[in-house]
């Protein structure tokens, strides 16, 4: 068995199914997570999992590993270990970080009752919970860069999403003050680059505030979202930072005892579901 196959097996084995959310079960015969767990978790076929842990699967992709890297709940050490015995380089310094570390991705498992997103320094989503796609749609439907909130942002405008005046223009500030941020933290990051290059030809808003070069750290907001099964809900808006990681933990609270902590309650019990009004 190769250094991969090994640390894998062993770090599936580590990871209990309570720590991602998984129920226990019966008949188990390890504590661990079963390869067809980690299979789902990762975005990958249960047979490939078999044939990385058997050495028989060899130079996986990047984005397998970092998909691997997040499942198995690895520490920033541990993950470019992943990588270098994969045979790959571990993620540069010098790009926009996308790794989850198990603290963050503990953050997300714990708070359920409150709509929450995790984003890269460039805001590519990363990670959320339930509550935060019942309110504002599965972000798993995105491709490419519709994981962007900034390029859609700009591309697309925000349907479903409505701010008042100053709230609107201190987003859109705000958003092109992050990215040109991030260009001067990553400088060699292809993509943000390419980011950047494909919004301000594109988007003349964009263009306008770029040019503005405003350099500053993202403020709270308030917004409603407008198209949900509940109704319109009414959220404030916070960014928290997590050390070490440069990922932004994007959290949504209400005021308590209102209307919209209601419909926030009522959210949180269909999620997905598609709630029905019934003919008096």
């Amino acid at each position: 068995m190769n250094e991969f196959a090994s640390v894998l097996r062993s770090w599936r084995d580590r990871v209990s199914p309570a720590d991602v959310g998984l129920p226990a079960g019966s008949g188990r015969r390890s504590v661990g997570l079963r390869r067809e767990e980690l299979a789902a978790l990762a975005g990958i076929s249960v047979d490939y999992i078999v044939r990385l842990e058997q050495g028989r699967a060899l130079h996986p992709s990047a984005q397998l590993l970092r998909a691997l890297a997040v499942a198995l709940r690895l520490s920033d050490h541990e993950r470019d270990h992943l990588y270098r015995v994969a045979g790959a380089a571990p993620p540069s310094a010098d790009v926009v970080p996308q790794h989850i570390s198990p603290g963050v991705q503990r953050i997300v498992d714990r708070l359920r009752d409150v709509p929450m997103a995790v984003f890269t320094a460039t805001h590519d989503i990363v990670l959320w919970n339930p509550l935060w796609a019942a309110l504002n749609g599965d972000p798993s439907r995105y491709v490419g860069m519709e994981r962007n909130l900034v390029w859609r942002h700009f591309m697309i405008g925000h349907d479903g999403t409505d701010f008042d005046n100053q709230h609107e223009e201190d987003f859109a500030s705000d958003l092109a003050a992050d990215l040109r941020s991030a260009v001067g933290r990553y400088p060699r990051d292809r993509a943000l680059a390419r980011l950047v290059r494909h919004l301000r030809a594109e988007s003349s808003e964009f263009e306008r505030r770029w040019a503005e070069a405003r350099i500053a750290e993202h403020r709270s907001s308030r917004k409603t979202v407008t198209d949900t099964p509940a109704g319109p809900i009414t959220v404030d808006c916070d960014v928290l930072l997590a050390p070490g990681s440069d990922l932004r933990i994007v959290v949504y609270t209400v005021a308590p005892n209102s209307a919209d902590e209601a419909k926030l309650d009522l959210l949180r019990v269909t999620g997905l579901q598609t709630l029905t009004t019934t003919p008096v």
